[in-house]
């Protein structure tokens, strides 16, 4: 069994050095992916092609082969071969009918030769002759040029032949590691996986960085779609999953920060600290995935005020796209259920957002801000190699909300302070407590711990995430009210 790998068409029209040096790295990146799932798999580069030998004791793994070959970032499209030398039309005849004799039944085709080298004859004279034997020798409804329903595909490169068996289109893109290495701001939505990917297919280490809002459910979540991107689309690299708790920065933007700038704010907070954690990690870029006009704080006058908290380089590969169209993509690379399940942190929502935010304005409801806060949030970084998150996951506990209530029970309402205003909880008869999320992670402590405590919110997602915090501090006495 035997691939050639055709190399994506930018990669073949750069200079000769940058050529061999990304065709050198997608023959290292192919053989350390391959040898995974077969360590005899044999890699070679050549200038027009890789090509990839594969012994028959892989035949049981063959679609595993085919799938990181699709997967794999640099090649325009893979074809399985079968490899012969010319001997003669009567002799490569007689090899094509017999891998294409029972696909061509009743079907409608056409033969294709593509030929290089000095030879006695034109690429049409074995067209003709080997599309006549096969109409004469197997049950082929007719040849057609113009709509076949299949094409037989034959490559000749001096005095070899490559019979195609099979097309297999590619990723496109760069080699993984042939670009710089980034760090991508992933969230766990649509908009930064799908960033994250498309930097991943353009070449360049891709790095996760995440800003934890949420507690460890938030973060295992997070961890699982990261580490489906990287074991899928970049394992050929080892990459860092950064994660650093924003919980405070996001308590003490609520408290000190006009609520018509939070959004502006958290996110030069945000690039602030992936600032730091570019530079201990040497990556070039910071990553993001938010698209002009999404939300608020995505309108271009916001987007500049944010970029300016930053000397690092920031990236937006989704800067034009419609939500669909994002979607879509995430659809397709096999991330939607990830992000559609994705508890969505809403906790920094402006009442009425500012769409011109003014640096000059920014900057003064940034100094109302204690920094040390977020200095506190980066001392407390975790880091950790990628591929060691399926054994981190382990440890993760999960929490069944609770739907009927107790005596001894105490239902913590932990939404924003204005959602709590608005919506009232009401429940007769049951102690209700008052404690925004961005507080109740300290004040728990001070509880009467001789009560049971079920925190609400109107999602139940909040809850959930904040309840499995407190419980990963020792606490059992906590839970999830889900009317």
């Amino acid at each position: 069994m035997k691939f050639v790998v055709k190399l994506f068409p930018e990669i073949t029209i750069k200079s000769p050095p940058v050529r061999k040096r990304f065709i050198q790295r997608l023959n290292s990146n192919l053989q350390v992916i391959l040898q995974r799932i077969e360590p005899k798999i044999k890699v070679r580069s050549l200038w027009d092609r890789i090509d990839v030998n594969c012994p028959p004791v892989t035949e049981a793994v063959y679609e595993e082969i085919v799938t990181a070959l699709e997967d794999t970032s640099g090649i325009a499209h893979v074809i399985e071969v079968h490899e012969c030398s010319l001997e003669s039309f009567e002799q490569l005849l007689k090899i094509v009918k017999g891998i294409w004799s029972e696909r061509l039944k009743d079907k409608r085709f056409v033969v294709r030769v593509k030929r290089s080298g000095q030879h006695d004859f034109s690429s049409g004279e074995m067209e003709r002759y080997i599309g006549f034997g096969l109409l004469q020798q197997t049950q082929a409804l007719k040849v057609d040029l113009h709509t076949p329903q299949i094409t037989v595909y034959l490559e000749i490169k001096d005095e070899t032949v490559f019979v195609v068996e099979r097309r297999i289109d590619g990723l496109g893109g760069y080699p993984q590691g042939s670009q710089e290495a980034v760090v991508s701001l992933i969230s766990g939505g649509f908009d930064s996986i799908v960033a994250s990917y498309l930097t991943m297919k353009r070449g360049a280490k891709t790095h996760f960085v995440f800003f934890n809002l949420g507690g460890a459910v938030h973060e295992a979540g997070v961890k699982q779609v990261a580490y489906y991107l990287w074991k899928r689309f970049g394992s050929s690299s080892r990459v860092k999953f950064i994660s650093v708790p924003f919980e405070e920065v996001v308590g003490e933007i609520l408290q000190t920060v006009d609520h018509s700038h939070m959004g502006v704010v958290l996110k030069r907070m945000m690039l602030r600290a992936a600032e730091r954690v570019a530079a201990n990690v040497k990556a070039e870029a910071v990553i993001t995935g938010e698209s002009i006009a999404q939300v608020s704080s995505q309108t271009l006058s916001n987007l500049g005020v944010i970029d300016r908290v930053t000397e690092c380089l920031v990236l937006r590969p989704l800067i034009t796209y419609d939500k669909q169209d994002i979607i879509d993509l995430a659809t397709k690379i096999g991330t939607y259920e990830y992000a559609a399940c994705m508890p969505e942190y809403c906790g920094v929502i402006s009442d009425k957002p500012n769409v011109k935010a003014q640096l000059n304005r920014v900057q003064e409801e940034e100094d109302k801000f204690n920094f040390e806060v977020l200095e506190q949030a980066l001392g407390k970084t975790c880091v950790s190699n990628i591929d060691a998150v399926p054994e981190e996951l382990k440890e993760y506990r999960q929490i069944t909300p609770k739907q009927e209530l107790q005596v001894n029970d105490i239902v913590v309402d932990v939404r924003a302070s204005s959602d709590q205003q608005k919506k009232p909880l009401n429940l007769p008869g049951i102690e209700v407590l008052t404690v925004p999320f961005f507080l109740i992670n300290q004040q728990f402590v001070d509880f009467d711990q001789s009560r049971n405590y079920l925190l609400y919110c109107e999602k139940g997602i909040m809850s959930r995430l904040h309840a499995l915090h407190i419980k990963d501090q020792g606490f059992d006495n906590v839970g999830v009210y889900r009317p």
